[in-house]
């Protein structure tokens, strides 16, 4: 820097930009100077004052709205003008058809580094950090010798506002008229040679790829479809006027759903009428029934096989794509068992494939087995119940079931004897020997006894009592009438006598079981009660309590046994409900 130049300070600079910028900008028009240009307006419409000149001299008329007369902000006039409301000429509306170079100018050689350009590939035209090359092992930075090309930069400052903007700039027709034709000749290239492969082989098939483009005829779309591109789907929009309506078919509301969007029906809508006999038993029949479904899977198979290069249709050779269908599923079953015989004959392990089947492991059969709601087996054989890895039906103390195979009121037990009490001695559900007798010899002394038990002794009193009836009446029926009418009328009166003796005893006998009954009954509460306070342990907290401390484990006597048969509950007691 020499020595007579004077640096400015950038407060200064600063300043000095401020004050031409202020400069720059339009002033704020006063109250008074509106007055005057709203009177000079008044005055150019009146015709006293002289109407405003644009740049070329000529006149502007006072009466043209402000919207037109102004000029927009971007336009750049610099008083008042109509140019903007003419006609542009081409120089000033600039060339839309001007070609701007484009890509890389080859018209120099650059084959060192200069100083600013890319580090990376070394042009001139942009910065590292914007080149588009690959980054180089060796930067052309740090490399000897360079061969680059600097790209065209287009003057920003030559193009107006719709040049800039224009998104056909630079575009030669010429180069799609290239294209074109170098297409068009491709096609012929191509119909010249399947003409000259047809006029050698007459009986040689063309495919698709050889012109044949009208084979998959499926796919124009056929009138009364719409194609939706983004679902990918076909939806047939029209129905033909004589088809009965779907939803018409069954007025129930309850019957088949119908979904008017897409105007499909899939359930049968009468499916009291077997669907080979209804007119119309849902798109699901259609679409499941019969060879529908090996007709998907072949179709399925052809446009995969068309897909790989495989010229095959399924309408147009049906023979052909059944015959390599069949071939295509042996093979793949050659290979699958192939695999397996190399996995095997490699590593070995034949042994664990030899095993039973499926079904037999996981013990599914066809035997048919129908149970009742109860869970109880009405039809066919029971399924074994599954074992498991622990110790199973290991019973105690006479049980024959486990504990735990009961379930009532919140508690488990065991189910063979219906008791809650673990570890208790079975005493089983049926009755032990010479309780019958017991039973009866013990009746006038027994207490509390069962609701049901009444009910079984009045059962064979009251047919013995019909018995007597009925004997007596056929003593009185066989008595001839034309014998001896007073003896019978002495036997009548000799079996009436007997009858209402013996209602007497029965009689004295009831009211004798119920005296008894009652005196057992008080002298049975007495001694429980003495039990219960003799058997009472004394005053110890019940957490502290081992568990089942308070039953012994040995086997009931037959007092007991008794005991507990006449008080415990009888789930098939028809009186329980009354108690």
């Amino acid at each position: 820097m020499s020595s007579g130049a004077v640096r400015t300070p950038v407060s200064q600079i600063i300043h000095n930009k401020d004050d031409q910028d202020v400069e720059d900008e339009p002033k704020k028009k006063s109250r008074e100077d509106w007055r005057k240009a709203k009177e000079l307006e008044e005055a150019r419409k009146a015709g006293t004052a002289p109407a405003a000149v644009d740049e070329e001299g000529r006149d502007i008329n006072p009466h043209i709205p402000q919207y037109i007369s102004n000029a927009p902000w971007y336009y750049g006039s610099q008083g008042p003008t109509l140019k903007h409301q003419r006609p542009q000429h081409e120089d000033e509306r600039g060339h839309l058809d001007n070609r701007a170079p484009k890509g890389l100018d080859t018209t120099k050689l650059v084959t060192k580094f200069r100083k600013g350009a890319c580090e990376n590939c070394g042009a001139m035209t942009h910065k590292k950090k914007d080149c588009l090359e690959r980054p180089r092992k060796v930067q052309a930075k740090y490399a000897e010798s360079i061969v680059v090309h600097d790209e065209h930069i287009v003057n920003d400052a030559s193009i107006n506002y719709d040049e800039k903007r224009d998104r056909w700039s630079s575009y030669d027709p010429s180069n799609h008229r290239e294209i074109i034709e170098e297409y068009e000749k491709v096609e012929e290239a191509k119909r010249q040679l399947k003409a000259e492969k047809l006029k050698n082989d007459p009986d040689a098939e063309i495919s698709d790829e050889e012109g044949n483009e009208d084979k998959y005829v499926d796919e124009v779309d056929m009138p009364g479809t719409k194609v939706d591109s983004k679902q990918r789907i076909t939806v047939r929009n029209l129905r033909i006027r004589e088809d009965t309506a779907k939803y018409l078919r069954n007025l129930d509301p309850n019957s088949a759903y119908y979904d008017p969007k897409t105007r499909s029906m899939r359930d049968n809508p009468n499916p009291a009428v077997p669907a080979e006999e209804a007119e119309f038993a849902g798109e699901n029949f259609v679409r499941f029934s019969g060879d529908t479904t090996a007709q998907a899977t072949a179709q399925l198979f052809a446009w995969e096989a068309h897909g790989k290069g495989v010229d095959v249709h399924l309408l147009a050779e049906p023979t052909k794509l059944e015959l390599l269908q069949k071939e295509y599923e042996q093979k793949k079953e050659q290979f699958k068992s192939s695999t397996k015989t190399d996995i095997v004959e490699k590593y070995g392990g034949e042994e664990h494939l030899q095993v039973p089947p499926k079904s037999l492991l996981l013990a599914q059969t066809e035997e048919y087995v129908e149970y009742s709601r109860s869970g109880k087996v009405i039809k066919g054989i029971e399924k074994p119940k599954a074992r498991s890895i622990y110790e199973e039906d290991v019973y105690i103390n006479n049980h024959t079931t486990i504990w735990g195979s009961f379930w009532n009121a919140g508690r488990w037990g065991y189910k063979c004897c219906k008791s809650f009490i673990k570890n208790s001695y079975c005493v089983g559900m049926q009755e032990p020997e010479g309780y019958s007798e017991q039973q009866l010899q013990h009746a006038t002394t027994s207490s509390a006894p069962p609701v049901a038990a009444p009910i079984v002794d009045a059962v064979p009193r009251i047919q013995t009592e019909v018995s007597e009836n009925e004997a007596a009446a056929s003593e009185v029926n066989s008595a001839p009438s034309s014998e001896d009418s007073s003896e019978s009328e002495e036997e009548v009166k000799e079996s009436k006598k007997s009858k209402k003796s013996k209602k007497r005893e029965k009689k004295r006998k009831a009211k004798e079981q119920r005296k008894n009954k009652e005196k057992h009954k008080e002298i049975k509460e007495k001694e429980t009660h003495a039990v219960r306070s003799k058997n009472q342990p004394d005053e110890i907290d019940d957490r502290k309590r081992p568990y089942n401390s308070m039953y012994d484990v040995k086997a009931p006597t037959e007092e007991e046994i008794e005991e507990w048969k006449k008080k415990r509950t009888r789930t098939d007691d028809p009186m329980l409900q009354f108690l």
